[in-house]
């Protein structure tokens, strides 16, 4: 009978901890809040704020359900433990049955006393409440700018980060942090490096950055990040990422090769406007550089190679172009990305790096 106790019990606390901190294989399956709940939670896109408010609430109810869960299951497992008779279980059974009730109840009360009187009291719509009045108005601009693709996202763990236009929101467990950009001072405090990431075999690099908000009440909360996505967050971010501390940050690997790219393209030859050729417009892809960028066949003669002429005109910025290169690649053989190829990304047609030019009058 002891060893069916110890045996439940261990694989109880291992199925429970990946239900509180799901793995990549729990996720996969389903086995989360967000999928179980998918139907009463709704759209996280179209309502991102009341999305969370039942996430957080939905979250702390069934993991205050755990332990009495685990009593319950146990007394089913092993019907000589009586745990369904108080008289005859003993003092440590009732005590913990005590226990899990206690939670259990904890679990709900706070559940009811956060969605009472349409969420006004949970601690995001509190929070919310000190960036405007009513918290709903901020709610509906939050809402709004998270429905737009240009959002920056990240997810590590169980904790999302989202960065909008005008917010900052980071997700975990049962908590949501949120702070107004133009009010922020972002931070680097640490730097984690780890010789092999759990998700891939190759080494991977993790920043914590402070965020400090000068809004009354809204308490500092810290972002991690993945150093590869460093640039994509400073892109979206109004305010300058302090580095007090010289933090050596990593560079992706499409970081790297976008140096390089533009290294190489400043040595390719120039493509220069012809008379009645209007200026270049706005990039098409980032809409704010102007678009720099004309495909020429230069790295061999027609008919020759792989690369075809394209005669798109210039719509992409050299940054953008570099991006669009490297998607296009092998990921696991950045070694030959220089030496490769891609196709136009409005034409299709074939080009190297040797056929990329700068647009110069």
């Amino acid at each position: 009978m002891e060893e069916i106790v110890i045996v439940f019990t261990i694989a109880y606390a291992l199925v429970s901890l990946c239900f509180v901190a799901p793995p990549r294989e729990f996720v996969s399956a389903g086995l989360t809040v967000q999928n179980i709940l998918s139907g009463y939670l709704g759209s996280e896109d179209m309502d991102v704020v009341g999305y969370h408010l039942k996430r957080t609430t939905s979250t702390v109810l069934l993991h205050s359900l755990l332990p009495l869960g685990y009593y319950i299951c146990l007394g089913l497992v092993s019907p000589r433990l009586q745990l369904f008779d108080p008289a005859r279980a003993g003092l440590s059974a009732n005590i913990c049955l005590l226990a899990c009730l206690s939670i259990a109840l904890g679990g709900a009360v706070c559940a009811r006393y956060w969605s009472w009187n349409k969420w006004s009291h949970h601690p995001f719509a509190k929070l919310l409440l000190k960036h405007g009045s009513p918290w709903r108005a901020v709610a509906s601009s939050v809402n709004i700018e998270f429905r737009r693709i240009t959002k920056f996202s990240s997810i590590i763990g169980g904790t999302s980060l989202y960065i909008t236009d005008s917010w900052i929101i980071r997700c975990s467990a049962y908590k949501i942090d949120i702070a107004h950009q133009p009010d922020v001072h972002l931070s680097i405090i640490h730097a984690e490096d780890h010789a092999i990431s759990h998700e891939s075999s190759v080494a991977v690099q993790f920043l914590n950055i402070k965020v400090s908000s000068i809004t009354p009440g809204v308490k500092p909360f810290v972002i991690r990040l993945n150093s590869t996505d460093y640039g994509d967050l400073r892109e979206k971010l109004q305010a300058p990422i302090r580095n007090a501390r010289n933090v050596v940050i990593h560079q992706s690997l499409s970081d790297k090769f976008i140096e390089a790219f533009k290294e190489q393209v400043a040595q390719n030859d120039s493509y220069h406007l012809q008379d009645g050729e209007e200026e270049p417009e706005p990039c098409i892809g980032c809409m704010q550089a102007p678009a720099n960028i004309k495909l020429q066949k230069l790295c061999a003669s027609a008919g020759e190679g792989q690369c075809v002429p394209c005669y798109c005109r210039p719509m992409w910025c050299i940054d953008c172009m570099g991006k669009w290169f490297a998607s296009r690649q092998d990921q696991h053989q950045p070694e030959g990305w220089l030496a490769s190829t891609s196709p136009c990304p409005t034409c299709r047609a074939k080009f190297c790096i040797l056929d990329v030019c700068l647009v110069g009058r």
